[in-house]
């Protein structure tokens, strides 16, 4: 990390692949598509498609990008949270519109205790603060679902997070008739922002969409 526009150096910056281009408007997968199409939705999204409306990414979960996740997430690296929302917020833009409320993907409270920090909630506040949107970072709880998802499939994932994430009684009226922003440092599966979309539904969200610093390339 540097002090620049960018927070990168330039040997990081060219090594780590920032989405750009055509993208699904659903989930935010770079597509082939033609400059005439509105609105691209690729086949994955087609045949599955998610809860939440609308989906961007940053950057794709390799090279460098893989390396400045994993500091962010478990590495201590909170600093990185400021310039990774920088590229959020460009990112994400045309689903920004009209937005009420940004709010991160929830932490178990035990895994917080053991983390110290959500990196999902410093991501959201960042980006909150480049906007005019009110950030929540208690929005949505997690109330099970311990333990990490790595290793286990699309199927499994979603079985897991049934039911692991509601939204937070104290904060219903945030959500009831409103558009939110659910943001969280990595797309892999989709299965956690799936429940916690599910969640912001079963509160009566108006429209949720879902942005990420990061997505890995196929199988999201």
């Amino acid at each position: 990390m540097v002090e620049s526009d960018f927070g990168l150096c330039s040997e990081c910056w060219s090594q780590t692949a920032f989405i750009g281009g055509a993208v699904c408007d659903s989930c935010g997968r770079p597509v082939t598509a033609e400059a005439s199409e509105n609105r691209v939705v690729c086949d994955a999204c087609l045949s599955d498609p998610p809860p939440w409306s609308r989906g961007r990414s940053a950057i794709l979960y390799n090279g460098a990008g893989r390396s400045l996740i994993l500091a962010f997430k478990h590495g201590d690296r909170t600093d990185i949270a400021r310039p990774a929302a920088q590229w959020l917020y460009q990112a994400s833009r045309p689903v920004l519109a009209d937005v009420d409320v940004i709010a991160p993907v929830p932490l178990h409270r035990l895994r917080f205790l053991k983390r110290r920090y959500n990196q999902a909630a410093l991501l959201a506040k960042n980006l909150a603060a480049l906007t005019s949107v009110p950030f929540c970072p208690d929005l949505l709880l997690r109330t099970k679902g311990l333990g990490g998802l790595e290793g286990l499939s699309a199927a499994e994932r979603a079985e897991k997070l049934r039911g692991a994430i509601e939204p937070n009684r104290r904060r219903t009226h945030l959500i009831a008739g409103a558009k939110v922003l659910l943001v969280d440092d990595v797309l892999t599966s989709g299965a956690t922002l799936r429940a916690a979309t599910q969640a912001c539904l079963t509160a009566n969200a108006k429209e949720v969409c879902v942005a990420t610093l990061a997505r890995v390339a196929k199988d999201a």
